[in-house]
């Protein structure tokens, strides 16, 4: 196909999606200090956690940069010109409207039978029947994100594909200051967070009002810049035969599959929390814990992935699998490279950073401590969740949504088998062991399949670097650890100054330590890496 413009560089995609996802995630994190403020681990936000699995699922599988929508756009607008785009945008919008127009619908008048089916254990106790009321109003509320959703992911993968980064990957800071201003509203009419079930209520109802108008502004700034750009109008178009729309469809249908597999793992691993003694507390835990990891993993992954996967998609011929190979091997050392330290050093500072992060208002220490053991679990598999994402990246550019498909359907009878065998002798933390041991199998699944997909991959000579980052990272990690335990016992500092300067002195050693002994290795990754962090900084 003719080229219309010269593409941007990888580095020059990465460091604007990287900054914009940075402000989004800051957003985000100062959105979730004050839920944990207002809310806790109590009913409020155990009901919240909730009633967001399936708007959650709209929004970051069909919705979210990286989601199967996203990939399956940029998988066909990569090869076509401007001129072509926008009658197949608004093909494939037409069709994905109609949809989820009727789910929105489903969901609305279902939603007491979804939330008997998120969390059965509810029912056991009068703190979960509390719960499961305020998260069936929530669920009502939030339904229409089932269209909204569909049609942002189509959007952001469309100006993907037109070489748009900006906008797509800010957009999670409109709904996080909507919900932002929403709490803020709610606080200061509300007076000093309490236990009262009225103050619960009323909270939950505003969490799902914010959480819907975040959702359609994020929609409308999305669909403007679409439409400035000629890529699509708001108009219905029915050629569903078109050979374009059908090339979309055969990677989106398999695609959203595989992802609705990771949401039906969600539930089933909210299914046994809800059978947990502590079921209200220990549901929280899981999203403050998980919103911890997401945060830096977010912001890696966009950086690693968006400009990888329009890569990906043009070394898809034969003749190209040499350099598609070398490119695949490059994004999973960059990944080991980003994600193995900082495993190890959340490992190891745990509770100062949840401390740091959280403790305040009605989130108190008892709190902190179940968190953290929580943030612990989900840390070790930070690298093999990333990698996993990598390499399903990789089957779609070329054109295959089965594969990620069938090892999904796997995965749901894995993680319901190892969540069974975990939950009673480990609690919260045993659920979210079990789905790492989950996604360590789908790496090696996927590395099996495409190996032989692509006649070969060097996977032992490709272990060495990854062996050589993971013991730089265990002993950058380590010395953390006794770090911070020095400070805690000489520094005489106590609460939230104590942890903080835990996480960022013993944090700052251990990313030193890391980065000399990564350096020994002597890989081209790390240097490109280092030089990336250096330029940031000197501008």
């Amino acid at each position: 196909m003719t080229e219309t413009k010269p593409k941007r560089s990888l580095a020059g995609i990465a460091g604007i999606v990287a900054i914009a996802t940075l402000l989004s995630k800051v957003a985000g994190l100062v959105r979730e200090q004050l839920i944990a403020y207002a809310f806790g681990v109590g009913v409020a936000r155990a009901a919240y956690d909730i009633s967001t699995i399936l708007p959650s699922f709209f929004l970051i599988l069909l919705g979210g940069i990286n989601g199967p929508f996203h990939s399956a756009m940029v998988s066909a607008l990569a090869k076509r010109r401007k001129e072509e785009s926008a009658p197949l945008v608004e093909a494939v919008s037409t069709l994905i409207g109609s949809i989820f127009l009727i789910v929105t619908i489903v969901v609305f008048v279902f939603a007491p039978f979804f939330i008997d089916l998120l969390a059965s254990g509810l029912q056991q106790t009068q703190a979960g029947l509390e719960t499961r009321a305020i998260a069936i109003q929530q669920l009502r509320i939030m339904a229409p994100i089932a269209w909204f959703a569909g049609m942002i992911g189509i959007g952001f993968g469309t100006l993907n594909a037109a070489d748009q980064y900006w906008l797509p990957s800010i957009s999670p800071l409109i709904s996080s200051v909507t919900l932002l201003v929403g709490l803020g509203i709610f606080l200061l009419t509300s007076g000093t967070p309490t236990t009262n079930p009225e103050y619960a209520i009323r909270g939950g109802i505003v969490l799902a009002i914010a959480t819907l108008l975040g959702t359609v502004f994020q929609w409308i700034a999305q669909f403007w810049a679409q439409r400035q750009s000629g890529l699509g109008r708001f108009r219905t178009r029915f050629v569903w035969n078109d050979p374009g729309v059908q090339e979309v469809y055969r990677v989106m249908g398999p695609a959203l599959f595989s992802s609705g597999m990771l949401q039906i793992n969600v539930v089933t691993d909210l299914t046994f929390a809800s059978l947990l003694p502590n079921a209200v507390a220990a549901i929280p835990s899981l999203t403050y814990a998980n919103f911890l990891v997401q945060t830096p993993l977010g912001i890696l992954s966009n950086m690693i992935l968006v400009p990888f996967l329009p890569v990906f998609s043009r070394l898809t011929d034969p003749s190209q699998w040499n350099e598609l190979k070398e490119r695949i091997r490059q994004c999973v050392l960059i990944t080991a490279i980003a994600m193995l330290p900082l495993s190890a050093l959340i490992i190891s500072l745990a509770t100062p950073i949840v401390r740091v992060v959280y403790e305040r208002g009605a989130f108190k220490p008892d709190a902190t401590q179940l968190v953290a053991s929580v943030l612990t679990a989900y840390a070790v598999g930070m690298f093999v969740y990333l990698c996993r994402d990598v390499l399903v990246r990789v089957f779609y550019a070329l054109g295959d949504g089965d594969t990620p498909f069938k090892i999904s359907i796997v995965n749901i009878f894995l993680n319901a088998f190892f969540d069974f065998l975990f939950y009673r002798p480990f609690g919260i933390v045993g659920i979210v062991l079990a789905t790492v041991s989950v996604n360590i199998l789908s790496v090696l699944a996927l590395l099996f399949f495409l190996n032989r997909r692509l006649n070969g991959l060097p996977l032992l000579q490709w272990s060495y670097p990854i062996v050589g980052l993971a013991a730089s990272s265990i002993l950058a990690g380590t010395a953390s650890w006794f770090i911070s335990n020095a400070i805690a016992n000489l520094s005489g500092l106590t609460g939230f100054f104590l942890a903080f300067a835990q996480m960022t002195i013993a944090g700052l050693i251990g990313l030193g330590i890391f980065a000399l002994l990564a350096n020994q290795l002597k890989l081209p990754e790390v240097d490109q890496f280092s030089d990336r962090i250096l330029q940031r900084f000197r501008r």
